[in-house]
Parts: C-alpha cells; sequence; structure tokens
C-alpha cells in the first residue's frame, strides 16, 4: 500500500472481524450485523462523533453486497448530481445485476427536496442508500427517509478500543508502522494518545503517525515515542456546535447537574460550554432561570446572585466571566431546592386558560369604602382576595419552611 497514503486510511478495516466497536448495533446476533452477513441491507443511516466508523462501514457493507460504492458530499452536492447517480446505479442494477451503494456524508445537509429524491430507489431496492451525519436524524430527515431505513446510533469509541486499534497499526507490517526499525512506542504514549482523541480513531492514528516521523532517532539509533512526545503530537479537540442539539444537549445536562444538586458535574459541564465558544450570557440567563424554577423561596439569594451573575457577565466579558459563572454554578448547585413557585404559577396560568374568567372581587377594586387595610389590623385581615384554590404549596425547605410556618400561623 501506498505509505503516502495517511496511516488512518491505510488502517481502515476491509470487513466485519477487523471492525473495532459498536457492539450494541455491530456485536454478535446484532440487527446491523445480521443484515450485513445476510446482504439483505435496506437503507442505512448512521449517526455519531467523527472517527467512530460510519464511513468504514459503508465500505464494508458495500463490499459484502459486491455493490459499487458512490461517495458523495451533501454539502457540495445538488440534485442533478445525485439523480445522475441514480440513473447510473438503475443502468448497472438492470444490466449486469449490480447494486450501488449510495454514501452520503453529512446526510443533514441535504434540504427536504434532496432527501425526497432519494425515497423512490430506496423504495424499489434500486440503491442501497447509506447516510452519515454527526447529528441526530430524526431532527434533519424527512420520515419517509427514516422509516425506509436502519437508524444506527454511532457512539465514541472506547479508550481500550482506540488502544487496541493503535497496538494493531504499530505491529502491522503490511499497512502500519511495523516496518519502522528501532520504533519504540511507550505504552504511556499509547493510553494518553487514546485518552485525548475523544473516540475518534481518526484523530488517534493521525497522531500516532505524526508521532512516530517527526521524532529524530537517539544516539542507539531508537525512535523512542514517550508521554512527552505524544502530548506534541496530538491535539485536543472540544466539539460543541453552538446551533445545533449538542449545544442544547450540553445547556440540558448543565441545568439538570445543578437541579440535582452536583456541583462538580454542573463545573464540567459548564467549561464544555465555556472551550467551546457557548455566549456566555446564554450561560448566565439560564442560571437566572434556574435560580428562580428550580431554588426559588428556598433560597431568595440565588435569584439575586444569578441575576448580578449576568450582569457582570455583560460588562466584564471572558475569560474573567469564567470565575464569575463558575461562582454562580458552583452557588446554585448547593443551594436547597424548590420548584414551589414555579408549580404555583403553572396552576393559576392553568386555571386562567381554562375556567370562566373571575371579576375582580368589589372591595379590593380600586379606591373602593370596603377594603380592610391590613395595617390598620395588626398586619393581616381576613378578607376575600379573590382566589378560590390554593395554588402556592410551601415546601418546608430552607428559607421557605419560613414562609411556610408564616402562612400556616396567619390561619390559626
Amino acid at each position: 500500500m501506498n505509505k503516502n497514503v495517511p496511516l488512518a486510511l491505510r488502517m481502515r478495516p476491509q470487513n466485519l472481524d477487523e471492525f473495532i466497536g459498536q457492539d450494541h448495533i455491530l456485536g454478535e446476533g446484532r440487527l446491523l450485523r445480521r443484515a450485513i452477513i445476510s446482504k439483505r441491507v435496506p437503507s442505512l443511516i448512521l449517526w455519531g462523533s467523527a472517527g467512530c466508523g460510519k464511513t468504514t462501514l459503508g465500505l464494508i457493507v458495500a463490499k459484502e453486497l459486491g455493490a459499487t460504492f458512490e461517495h458523495l458530499n451533501a454539502a457540495f452536492s445538488s440534485v442533478a448530481e445525485l439523480k445522475k447517480i441514480i440513473t447510473k446505479a438503475r443502468t448497472s442494477l438492470r444490466k449486469e445485476g449490480k447494486k450501488t451503494v449510495i454514501f452520503i456524508d453529512e446526510v443533514h445537509r441535504f434540504n427536504k427536496l434532496q432527501q425526497e429524491s432519494l425515497v423512490p430507489d430506496t423504495e424499489d431496492a434500486n440503491i442501497s442508500f447509506i447516510g452519515a451525519t454527526i447529528y441526530n436524524p430524526h431532527y434533519y430527515l424527512i420520515p419517509s427517509l427514516i422509516s425506509r431505513s436502519i437508524v444506527a446510533n454511532f457512539k465514541p469509541l472506547k479508550k481500550e478500543e482506540i488502544v487496541f486499534i493503535l497496538k494493531r497499526a504499530i505491529d502491522d507490517k503490511e499497512r502500519g508502522l511495523g516496518n519502522i526499525a528501532d520504533l519504540d512506542i511507550k505504552d504511556e504514549a499509547i493510553d494518553y494518545i487514546a485518552m485525548i482523541s475523544s473516540g475518534d480513531a481518526r484523530k488517534a492514528l493521525m497522531g500516532l503517525e505524526i508521532a512516530a516521523f517527526s521524532t529524530k532517532a537517539d544516539d542507539n539509533g531508537e525512535v523512542i515515542i514517550d508521554l512527552e512526545v505524544a502530548k506534541q503530537s496530538i491535539q485536543k479537540d472540544v466539539f460543541y456546535d453552538k446551533k445545533d442539539n449538542y449545544h442544547y444537549d450540553t445547556a440540558s445536562a448543565l441545568i439538570k447537574s445543578l437541579r440535582g444538586s452536583s456541583p462538580d458535574s454542573a463545573l464540567y459541564w459548564l467549561a464544555k460550554m465555556i472551550k467551546g465558544g457557548e455566549d456566555p450570557r446564554f450561560i448566565a440567563r439560564r442560571l437566572v432561570i434556574l435560580a428562580s424554577e428550580d431554588i426559588g423561596n428556598a433560597d431568595p439569594q440565588a435569584l439575586i446572585l444569578a441575576t448580578s451573575c449576568f450582569k457582570a457577565v455583560e460588562f466584564v466579558g471572558r475569560p474573567e466571566s469564567d470565575l464569575i459563572l463558575a461562582q454562580t454554578v458552583v452557588y446554585l448547585a448547593c443551594a436547597p431546592k424548590s420548584n414551589s413557585c414555579y408549580m404555583a404559577i403553572s396552576r393559576a396560568l392553568e386555571d386562567v386558560e381554562n375556567e370562566s374568567t373571575k371579576e375582580v372581587p368589589s372591595h379590593i377594586k380600586t379606591h373602593s369604602k370596603d377594603y380592610k387595610y391590613p395595617h390598620k389590623f395588626g398586619g393581616y385581615v381576613e378578607q376575600d382576595y379573590g382566589a378560590s384554590k390554593q395554588y402556592y404549596f410551601p415546601k418546608d425547605v430552607a428559607y421557605e419552611s419560613r414562609l411556610k410556618k408564616f402562612l400556616e400561623d396567619l390561619k390559626r
């Protein structure tokens, strides 16, 4: 094999036995493996992070089916180009009995018209369509395409799976680095590359290749790849798309960690959002909402702090705002929790929407002479203020327990 070809391409698995990872869908007896082995592969939609084997599986499927492999990138393809390939695929199937696998990378970029153009030929089995995307296809692809496909969620590879792939590349004399004389790669270097690649086999193999070919031999003629060399050969990337479901999923993880009183988890998701370039004001807004929705009167200071955080973040900016956000996140995570106010307004809004609208009682209308001024009665006097039912049920939690006791004492 041409050694100028990147190591990741040279080491690409050629069959299912060489394929590493995704046991939840490709393990023995699993649906996708059964479909491939039986050569009864419908259309496939593979979604998951980069470097976890989506394109590789597409190539393996084409090989197992004895099919022609056509690769398109949705970002640069048109309906006309797609129809041209489909027409060619029909002709090949009719004249030679040979099927065509059309692999479309970044399929989420196809608009509805482009997606619709695939449906008739997937329905008639003129082609085998395989779409690959890093995003959840249920948000981007039309139902008629999804219903005709096996949808498989590819997960980032585990660290031990990356280690196996790296060691296989080191030992492989035909496609890998096995023919490089006096190459000594330390286990700590392999572990570091596997860890920092975050489940991306392509990135891990690229880091290994850079380390192997950029390190000079020592006085004994050995090329030693130690931990320090590994650190200089691979870059840590944080995948974070501010416009998509990764953005909302991470924000959700932050909020749920705060609600669950886990400051460490909350700090981790905060750090990921910061490192991914999230707008600090977006984070601060979410903290203000949580302070009222999930903490409320259990700790009224939470809303004050969160609001101050938002204002401070606006005029301080990064990187100093990172500390302000972190301080607020830790406080909110450790604060007592109560959603009583959230539930109270939800109940009241539901009644206003679904029940007949009540008139304001005459004695509490403007300038009413029948209104009893509470301060003339020692601060409280019994009278009708309009509500026929209880909406607010304070919990016996932290400061809110004081409010609960106050309300209970009034009724005695």
